[in-house]
């Protein structure tokens, strides 16, 4: 798998639901959206696939770098952690 912006080589998985390649260190399937287990450790908390209940999904906050399909929790993306420094008015 490449990155589509420094071309350097990403390390990739096949998904156990579409059979496509996405990267290594992925929680979800960028393709089918399939949970995938044993995912990196995070030091905040977050979600895990049995809390959703619990997320608010009408309020949440994607992530702010146009690559990642996280989402805002703690005040940082829950994939690729970047920092939220949230709107400014």
């Amino acid at each position: 798998m490449e990155c589509p912006h420094c071309k350097k080589e990403i390390p990739g998985v096949t998904c156990p639901g579409c059979n496509k390649t996405i990267p290594v260190e992925s929680n979800y399937c960028l393709y089918c959206g399939v949970g995938l287990k044993g995912g990196p450790a995070e030091e905040d908390e977050h979600v895990s696939a049995g809390e959703t209940n619990d997320l608010d999904l009408d309020d949440r906050i994607p992530c702010s770098d146009g690559n990642c399909i996280g989402i805002i929790i703690n005040g940082k993306c829950n994939i690729c952690g970047k920092r939220y420094k949230g709107k400014k008015k």
